[in-house]
């Protein structure tokens, strides 16, 4: 199957798709192993095609959504087909997650079609959770949503399967710390908000504030003592330019697709940070 159909399955807050040939840029030419520890929805991943990976996120029902789609591909289609692009049906589906015990009782399986189904159908592809981890966003009245994707599907489940690529669902910090020599890392964090009233941290229920932004900061020096190669893509915030100073700062443009109002969905400035030339 073509590579082309290897892209992300699921529109996520921060996605990079705006931003891959930038980042491209930046990449080391030479490494043994990426590792991504805030995969979202993977557009540098799928972009480019690691044969090994270390991919992380603390969101477990988007790690469990990779890991079927990798182990349970035919099963996952079948379901994915069950689901109505109605209103009604859309919030019953939602509402799947209120009760944990009645939602404990869905297969793997049938979470990750979930997901995936919420996911095509809400309103601007918005993955949101409130404070309890429950999917909150609305249903997004679409005509004809493309609910199973066959073919992307499939190509993203060849490309899990002929290389190596694992999936974890741990904290950041976990998975850096384990890291060998000759590794690259890609660090796509919940971005440090740039007013009051910004702040978007809700694909998980534990959030991602100014003390995680300086705990994943001590996590990069760490990379760095070990020679492992980093790059991170953060707001252009006093805190961030503050934390990163030691380090190679490049400030970019970026596109913001996911917002309620939509003229606020335009140019943004970002900054990329590594520790390498």
């Amino acid at each position: 199957m073509s590579s082309k159909f290897i892209c992300p399955v699921v529109k996520w807050v921060g996605g990079k798709r705006q931003l891959l040939d930038v980042i491209e840029n930046h990449i080391p030419n030479n490494f043994d192993t990426y590792c991504e520890p805030f995969v979202g929805g993977g557009a540098l991943l799928f972009h480019i095609k690691p044969q090994k990976a270390v991919i992380n996120d603390i969101n477990s029902e988007l790690v469990n959504v990779y890991n079927i789609i990798k182990n349970n591909l035919d099963e996952l289609l079948e379901d994915l087909k069950t689901h109505e692009n109605e209103a009604e049906y859309f919030y019953k589906i939602r509402a799947a997650d209120r009760d944990k015990k009645e939602y404990d009782r869905l297969s793997n399986v049938e979470k990750a079609s979930r997901i995936l189904y919420l996911n095509k159908t809400c309103y601007n592809g918005l993955f949101r959770v409130n404070k309890s981890g429950e999917f909150n966003t609305p249903f997004g009245r679409y005509k004809n949503p493309n609910i199973v994707n066959e073919t992307i599907l499939t190509a993203v489940s060849e490309f899990f399967n002929k290389n190596n690529i694992i999936f974890y669902n741990k904290d950041f910090e976990d998975i850096l710390k384990k890291l060998e020599s000759g590794t690259f890392v890609y660090l796509d964090p919940p971005y440090d908000p740039i007013s009051d009233t910004s702040s978007f941290t809700g694909y998980d229920k534990g959030g991602f504030n100014k003390r995680e932004q300086k705990r994943l900061k001590k996590a990069c020096d760490e990379l760095d003592k070990n020679k492992i190669k980093f790059l991170l893509s953060n707001s252009n915030t006093d805190l961030i330019n503050d934390l990163y100073k030691n380090y190679s700062i490049e400030t970019i443009k970026a596109k913001r697709s996911i917002n309620s109002i939509a003229s606020k969905r335009g140019g943004i400035d970002e900054v990329l940070v590594r520790n390498y030339e």
